[in-house]
């Protein structure tokens, strides 16, 4: 099983993109969770075979029908963020800044 982590940029934020982001990574069979940053930004931890984790990705980069995803970058697994629960994708309260 693969971890990847990642920030999209855009109009990401208030346009259903975390539910859109679950509803996939459940269609996927992908482990993980979402949540808005302070900042505009949503951030998404998920976990899975690298075919599924391709797949998740791309949907991301287009998003939901009202959102508008300009940037999607690509980060390292960070020992401070939120452990993954096998089997669930959850989303998680907005980090504050």
């Amino acid at each position: 099983m693969d971890v990847i982590h990642f920030y999209v940029e855009g109009r990401v934020q208030g346009v259903g993109f975390r539910r859109f982001v679950i509803k996939s990574a459940f269609n996927l069979g992908i482990s993980g969770w979402v949540r808005n940053v302070w900042d505009g930004r949503v951030e998404v931890m998920a976990t899975g075979n690298t075919t599924h984790l391709s797949a998740f990705l791309e949907k991301c980069r287009c998003g939901p029908i009202f959102s508008c995803v300009t940037d999607l970058k690509i980060t390292s697994p960070l020992p401070t963020t939120p452990s993954i629960s096998e089997g669930l994708f959850e989303q998680l309260p907005t980090l504050r800044g």
